[in-house]
């Protein structure tokens, strides 16, 4: 059995997110404005079946493949948006998910933060751990995680449509995904209202926790 966790197409690369994916991926790195495929199953080690399908039968390209004991996850892309969905179709017809996209879980908010006029020895901190923009002393920042991984990946591009925020660190990977966003307070809060309505549009398998 392989338990689809996450399951979720980005339209349109945002800039941020794209050049940030290229900072930590070891695949071949999206550009801004492809379409996008994040692909999160259970065991990990199935992942590599999933990578095989989408690649053997489309015209994709891999960002990101990670493999866990208990996680795996892809990251796909394409200018071509037919493409990238084709994928999507033959990656759901090998895991035999008959409902389609109704048979992922949906993403459950597990924790978000705002925290204003930061001052400059976290900024330091959180500037030492990031992979994207740096935040700078008196800005806002944003925390927020995310179950299962994958859909912080979506959170970040949602962000960068909503509001002109700097993105600081996505993680996609793992038991929890995190995003950490900066920017004016009221850039962020806009920012954080986009997100937790786009998450809250996905559908899904319930996800309780």
């Amino acid at each position: 059995m392989i338990d689809l966790r996450t399951f979720v197409y980005l339209d349109v690369l945002q800039p941020q997110l794209a050049s940030f994916v290229a900072t930590v991926a070891q695949g071949f790195l999206p550009l801004e404005g492809q379409a996008s495929l994040f692909v999160e199953v259970a065991p990990g080690i199935s992942i590599n079946q999933v990578t095989d399908v989408a690649l053997k039968q489309t015209d994709v390209r891999p960002g990101m493949q990670i493999v866990e004991r208990a996680y795996g996850m892809l990251e796909i892309h394409s200018f071509d948006q037919g493409e990238v969905r084709a994928a999507g179709r033959a990656i759901l017809e090998f895991l035999g998910v008959a409902e389609g996209e109704k048979s992922r879980l949906k993403p459950r908010v597990v924790s978000t933060q705002i925290i204003t006029g930061l001052d400059g020895h976290q900024c330091m901190l959180i500037n030492r751990m990031r992979h994207g923009q740096m935040i700078l002393q008196g800005e806002t920042l944003y925390i927020l995680e995310v179950h299962p991984a994958g859909y912080a990946a979506f959170a970040a591009n949602e962000a960068e449509k909503a509001a002109s925020i700097n993105l600081l660190e996505m993680v996609s990977f793992g038991a929890f995904g995190r995003l950490y966003l900066g920017g004016s307070e009221a850039s962020i809060q806009e920012a954080s209202r986009g997100v937790l309505a786009a998450l809250a549009s996905i559908d899904g398998r319930e996800n309780k926790g």
